[in-house]
This record gives structure tokens, C-alpha cells and sequence, in this order.
């Protein structure tokens, strides 16, 4: 028998973990006349391209793990699929808590497991191989004489197997890799599935120290904990992140990246002073948030302190050596336009490195879905199952967040525009949410060229600006960020001296231009100097401007 484990990522950069981890629990029943193999692809690639491949490999059951970024891509694959001889299994948090409405809707998937796959899957296979009675199988729902028979998720208390192997890193190719230490989470969150998991458990401390550093040595620059809260047991989470400050620059090489899922408001005293110590660019945070309304908080199930959240990330991004990206959520309970806004901008004057705001998606089997007389919203039927009007924000109130949001991306997020941001909002004090939102509305979702969008900020907070100042800080942002001597056309000024500035740069063996490097020179007028900025060398990912006081 031959099985084919497909993982559908939403890009080629990322990785998948768990058809290892099928995989692997396959590989430990040692079936004779058994091939087990992993196809990975994305769902940017054509439908008919992943079809072939699949449909090559000749397999007799075809395994998808399904997300709310995916299924539609899997759905359409199984249609395809689909024959009298090969059978086809779906597992995973898009499918686990919906089972019968898949099976119903979608004739040509066979089986779905739900809940943690890993023993599930593999007793299926051996059902498969064996002959064995399909009710054995925990977490099964499949279709007997015309009726759905379902199983309930199934969660255990074991360790799950080392998904890790010769072939992982093999195909692995320097894309983002994901390593887990712990399942289950300390909240029970109504928008979440992760306290669905069951208790925390972790893995032991000597299995996740030997995997951060063989993930570290794969090749992968970036190595992501799936962890749902990784500092939920405090010490643990300190012993590892010592163990990762120890050996960076030693067993770790010293340009890969920990990308941790935290709730900011567990972090000690201690954990902040060992923090101090981490090398720049070794560790970073996502903290989410949500809210800052303690009202909405409740109403969710998340517990916060509020107070030291806000003290521990200001304290975090002080040090200066931990990128920190915190998340806001729109459409939660009882968070109005009004209330939404001030959550808003406590969490942009905190200054982190990067604010996402992030749209409730109404997930299958979490609370606020399964309760929507307690939780009221309308939410889409077609995934990611994004909010569309709740009782405190009316359907237009939520489009004119997507403005903010789309401002908030492409403006401040996107790190092209570090100096005018500062300008904005630390200068000329203008008020955050307001301003994102006016700008969002200003230029539009559409898509556009960066010049084109660059003239679009000029034009847009001209009003009321000193428009030398403005025009100077966006020619330095844009130049720094882009590499190219193209200039958006409302920051052209035609001006002689800008001649004779390139000339003096060539004369002067100090600043004469390299050969084969790409030049920008401009002149800056709120400065009375010259800008130039070459294209060979970047810190910190800009490129670097140089000034001289020659006007």
C-alpha cells in the first residue's frame, strides 16, 4: 500500500510540520509492503500542476492536512482525486470540529480524523493494511451504508513522535521551519481552538533543547515555536531561552532567528533581565493582545493584567534586542468603534515593532461560533469566516477598520517609511487610528506602484505640513528602502544644483561612486544639503544615506 501525506502551505517560504509528525507515527507500527510519502506544495501553484503531481506518486490513499488557509484549494483537489480505488483522509483544525458537514458536502472525501491526528492516523493505516474494524479508530468520522458515523476529537495526554527526519531536512531548503515543545494552552480563549487541545503539556526539556539546535543547524534562518503560549510554565520557558542565549554564536549560528508566542504579561523581573543578554536578532515576540477593553477580555474568557502587559512590552522594546509584533483583534464583544479606537492607539504608543490588526474569524468548533446567541455577529460562510457586522460595529464601521488596517500596513508596517511615520505621529502628535484611517481612505485598497503611493502620502499629509520637511522625509525613506533612481513625481524638483552636487561626489576620491554600483543623488532642501545613498550594502535592512552640507 502506498499512502501520500499532502501539506498545502499559504507560501513556498514556510514549511509544514505536520505530515512529519504523520509520518512519523506511521513509521513506528513497521508495516511490511508500507510506503508512506510527503508531497508539499502551496496554494498559490495551479490546481492542475498539484493534481499531476499527486496523481504521479500512484498512491492509495492520499492524506490532506486542511487550515482555513487551504481547504478550499483541498476541496477542489479531492474532486479531482476522487476514484473507486483510492481513498482519501482530511485532518486538521479546519476539518476537526465540522466533520459531518464535510462528509456531507464533499462526496469525494472518505475519512475525516479530528482532533490531534498523530495515533488516529496511524491506527487507520493499520485498519487499512489489517483489515480492522474502522470503530477502533479514535477520532473517525466516515460514511457506513449511507449514514455518517462520527467520532468525537480526539486529545491525549502523550507525547506526540519526533516528526524530524533525514527527508524533512532534506526538503526543508532554508524556508521557515516550525518546532514545537509544548500542546494545549493555559486559556480557553472563544475565538481560539487551542484550548481545545486539552492540558499543557510539554515535551521533555532535553527533546526541545536537542531540536533547537538541529533546526539551527537545517539551514533555516528562522525557526517558529508553535507553541500556544510558550512562557505558560515561566521557568521552562527561562531555562530555554538561557539555553538559546548560551549557544548562540556556538552550537546556534549566530544569524538564525526564535520566533516565540507569548502572553506578555507572564514575563518576570528575571525573564526580562535575561533577555537583556540575548543577542540582537536572536529571539522574537509575538504578543497578542486583543484587546485592551477589560470588559471584551471577559467576554472572551482571556485572562489579562492589562497594566503589566503594557509595562512589559515598553520595557521589552527598550532593550532594543527583541523584535516585538503584537496583535489587535476587531469585532470582539462589546469593543464599539469608540472603544476599538482607544484599544488602538494604547497599542500603537507602545511603539512596537510591528501592530497587526487582525479581524475576527469565526472558527469551527470554537465557542464564539458555537454560541453566537451569546457571541451575536454575521460573520462569512466561505473561509477564513472573517466578522462582518457585529451589535457594536455596523458592517461600515468594519469596512472603514480595513481602511486603518491597509493604511496601517503600508504605510507603518511595511518599514518603508520609518522617518515620515516618525514625523506624523511624533512631531505633529496626529492622533493614530484617525489618521490611518483618513490615509485608508485616502489611497485606497487597491494595489498600486510604490511611487504611485509615495505620491499619494505626499498629497495626503501635505495639508497642514511643512511640504520641504515632508517631501525630504519621504525621498530619504523611499531611496533607503528601494533600490532605484526612480523618483516618485511629486518629490522631483528640477534644480541645476543637483548637477553640480553629483559632479563634486565623483571629484572627491572619498565619495567617488564604485563601479558597477547603482547610484541615487538628490538634493534635500530642509536640510540645505545633498543625500546620496549606494546600493551595495544594507544595515538593519536599509540601505545607507549619506548627507553633505554643500548648498
Amino acid at each position: 500500500m502506498k499512502i501520500i501525506i499532502v501539506a498545502l502551505s499559504s507560501q513556498y517560504i514556510h514549511s509544514s510540520l505536520a505530515p512529519w509528525y504523520l509520518l512519523s507515527s506511521v513509521r513506528e507500527l513497521n508495516l511490511a509492503d508500507l510506503e508512506v510519502k510527503v508531497i508539499e506544495g502551496t496554494v498559490n501553484e495551479n490546481i492542475r500542476v498539484l493534481y499531476e503531481r499527486i496523481v504521479k506518486e500512484n498512491a492509495d490513499v492520499i492524506a490532506f492536512s486542511c487550515y482555513i488557509w487551504n481547504i478550499v484549494t483541498v476541496t477542489q483537489l479531492t474532486d479531482l482525486l476522487k476514484s473507486e480505488n483510492r481513498k482519501i483522509i482530511v485532518g486538521g483544525p479546519e476539518v476537526s470540529y465540522c466533520a459531518e458537514k464535510v462528509l456531507r458536502d464533499n462526496q469525494s472525501i472518505d475519512y475525516v480524523l479530528s482532533g490531534e491526528g498523530e495515533y488516529p492516523f496511524s491506527l487507520l493505516v493499520k485498519a487499512f493494511c489489517n483489515g480492522d474494524e474502522l470503530k477502533e479508530v479514535s477520532g473517525l468520522s466516515y460514511r457506513k451504508n449511507g449514514r455518517i458515523i462520527l467520532g468525537e476529537p480526539y486529545i491525549t495526554e502523550t507525547i506526540p513522535p519526533d516528526p524530524y527526519c533525514e527527508k524533512y531536512f532534506d526538503t526543508l531548503k532554508g524556508r521557515i521551519s516550525y518546532l514545537e515543545t509544548s500542546r494545549g494552552c493555559p486559556f480557553s480563549c472563544a475565538f481560539c481552538l487551542s484550548g481545545r487541545c486539552g492540558n499543557v503539556r510539554f515535551f521533555p526539556i532535553e527533546r526541545a533543547k536537542n531540536d533547537i539546535i538541529r533546526l539551527a543547524n537545517s539551514g533555516s534562518k528562522i525557526i517558529k515555536l508553535v507553541d500556544r503560549t510558550f512562557n505558560a510554565n515561566p521557568e521552562r520557558a527561562y531555562e530555554l531561552f538561557s539555553f538559546i542565549i548560551e549557544n548562540y554564536g556556538k552550537a546556534i549560528p549566530n544569524d538564525v532567528c526564535y520566533h516565540f508566542e507569548i502572553a506578555g504579561d507572564l514575563l518576570r523581573d528575571k525573564d526580562l533581565k535575561l533577555l537583556q543578554k540575548a543577542p540582537r536578532g536572536a529571539i522574537q515576540f509575538e504578543i497578542g493582545m486583543q484587546s485592551f477593553n477589560e470588559k471584551t477580555l471577559e467576554a472572551i474568557k482571556r485572562k489579562t493584567n492589562t497594566q503589566k502587559l503594557k509595562n512589559n512590552i515598553s520595557n521589552l522594546l527598550k532593550m532594543g534586542n527583541i523584535h516585538t509584533h503584537i496583535d489587535l483583534i476587531a469585532g470582539l464583544p462589546f469593543e464599539d468603534y469608540k472603544l476599538f479606537r482607544e484599544s488602538f492607539n494604547t497599542a500603537f504608543y507602545l511603539n512596537a515593532d510591528m501592530l497587526q490588526l487582525g479581524f475576527l474569524k469565526l472558527l469551527h468548533g470554537a465557542d464564539m461560533r458555537t454560541n453566537l446567541n451569546e457571541y451575536p455577529c454575521e460573520f462569512s460562510d466561505n473561509p477564513p469566516y472573517e466578522v462582518k457586522s457585529t451589535p457594536w460595529l455596523d458592517d461600515n464601521k468594519i469596512k472603514q477598520l480595513h481602511f486603518c488596517e491597509n493604511a496601517l500596513e503600508r504605510f507603518v508596517n511595511s518599514g518603508r517609511f520609518p522617518l515620515t511615520v516618525k514625523y506624523v505621529f511624533e512631531t505633529q502628535k496626529r492622533n493614530p487610528f484617525d489618521t490611518l484611517t483618513e490615509l485608508g481612505m485616502f489611497t485606497g485598497v487597491t494595489s498600486c506602484s510604490l511611487n504611485e503611493y509615495v505620491d499619494k502620502l505626499f498629497w495626503f499629509f501635505g495639508q497642514g505640513s511643512d511640504v520641504k520637511v515632508l517631501r525630504d522625509l519621504l525621498l530619504c525613506d523611499i531611496a533607503t528602502s528601494v533600490k532605484s533612481t526612480a523618483l516618485p513625481s511629486s518629490l522631483i524638483v528640477e534644480d541645476k544644483k543637483l548637477r553640480l552636487f553629483r559632479r563634486m561626489l565623483e571629484e572627491n576620491p572619498e565619495t567617488r561612486r564604485k563601479k558597477g554600483v547603482l547610484r541615487n543623488t538628490f538634493l534635500l532642501y530642509s536640510e540645505n544639503c545633498g543625500g546620496y545613498v549606494d546600493y551595495d550594502f544594507k544595515k538593519d535592512g536599509k540601505y545607507i544615506l549619506k548627507k553633505l552640507n554643500i548648498i
